[in-house]
């Protein structure tokens, strides 16, 4: 471990040595990948000098104790001080994943439950703006079909974040979020009382950082126009203002018509496909590569349960780390880093299982 330990300070000397390039300040791209890896490499410089005054502490502790018998007191505490920073230095050293510091476009839609499962969705779309606004993060609403009832049938949001840390990156958090969100309670329409199960999707992807990432050839492309609807089918428009984006290659097909003009639409529509594209090429390099770990906590099978919302319990419940709190109401108003926290914990432990598995090979 030490070993990789000195070649990541190396390399954090040699990045602090680039940012102070102009050249690299002159290219954005660059600069934020930069930036981004600075950002990482510090996180491990800062614990490694944690974990080097830890254990000097402990040394002199133990070498006074042996002259004074008073000192050998703290050497319990400092023994303790020094596993915990030896321990998240650890931590810090399993392999992130590349796409943490990438901000993220979510799609919620209704599922099972009907009227139900789209008034859920609305719940959802509030619960992650929340969220987003109690950790800094600015969203974007780009494209939403609602329902007869106020809900919606379908919702997509751009959620960007603020720091180069890949720790605190949208999708190093959000990541977690994609697959089934199960609901239970009595729904607006129910007039006897009963509890319904509903059930509305997530889906997660990572945005691309800059359009080049993910090239797409324009003769692949067929592109629609149309005039905007409402709920109901209502036209809500005079004009052809919506699109319709075809990627023929994968059959990826990206709506929007929440913008008043065309072009905006398409921009709109383009952010969409190239989020799409660029998480299917990465399902499909991990699928090619034999010893790529596969995540049970984020897997991409998106018709996987997640989590249950209980609403008469006020329980919530997450399918995949076991974690269950009483806080409902408190969740859908944006208290998620909890939950959150639990499946990026669940990760980080299998993860270093894995490791452990490799080096037991």
């Amino acid at each position: 471990m030490w070993e990789s330990v000195r070649a990541l300070i190396d390399e954090h000397a040699a990045v602090q040595h680039e940012l102070s390039d102009p050249a690299v300040h002159a290219d954005a791209a660059r600069a934020k990948r930069v930036n981004r890896r600075y950002a990482e490499l510090s996180r491990i410089v800062t614990a490694h000098e944690a974990v080097l005054a830890a254990s000097e502490d402990l040394d002199a502790a133990r070498d006074l104790a042996r002259e004074d018998a008073s000192f050998a007191e703290e050497v319990p505490s400092l023994e303790a001080r020094l596993a915990d920073a030896q321990e998240k230095l650890r931590r810090l050293l399993i392999p992130r994943d590349p796409d943490d510091a990438r901000d993220v476009i979510m799609e919620i839609k209704a599922g099972e439950g009907g009227a139900e499962s789209a008034l859920f969705a609305a719940d959802l779309l509030r619960m992650y703006l929340q969220y987003a606004a109690a950790k800094g993060w600015k969203t974007e609403l780009l494209e939403r079909t609602e329902s007869d009832l106020g809900g919606y049938k379908d919702v997509q949001v751009a959620i960007k974040g603020s720091s180069s840390d890949p720790a605190q990156g949208v999708w190093a958090h959000l990541k977690y979020e994609g697959g089934v969100h199960r609901v239970q309670r009595v729904p607006a329409t129910e007039s006897q009382g009963r509890i319904h199960t509903s059930t509305t999707g997530v889906l997660v992807f990572p945005e691309v950082d800059e359009p080049e990432e993910v090239q797409i050839d324009p003769n692949e492309l067929k592109i629609d126009v149309f005039r905007s609807s409402g709920p109901g089918g209502q036209s809500v428009n005079t004009t052809d203002s919506a699109v319709r984006i075809t990627h023929l290659p994968t059959g990826i097909v990206v709506s929007m018509q929440n913008e008043k003009s065309q072009l905006q639409n398409r921009e709109a529509g383009m952010r969409v496909l190239r989020a799409r594209l660029l998480a299917r090429q990465q399902e499909e390099r991990d699928a090619a590569a034999s010893d790529a770990r596969k995540s049970q906590i984020r897997g991409m099978d998106r018709s996987e349960r997640i989590r249950t919302y209980n609403f008469p319990e006020n329980r919530i419940a997450d399918h995949r780390t076991g974690y269950k709190a009483y806080n409902l109401d408190q969740v859908m108003d944006g208290a998620l880093e909890p939950l959150i926290e639990s499946c990026i914990a669940a990760d980080e432990e299998e993860r270093l299982a894995a490791l452990g598995g490799e080096g037991d090979a």
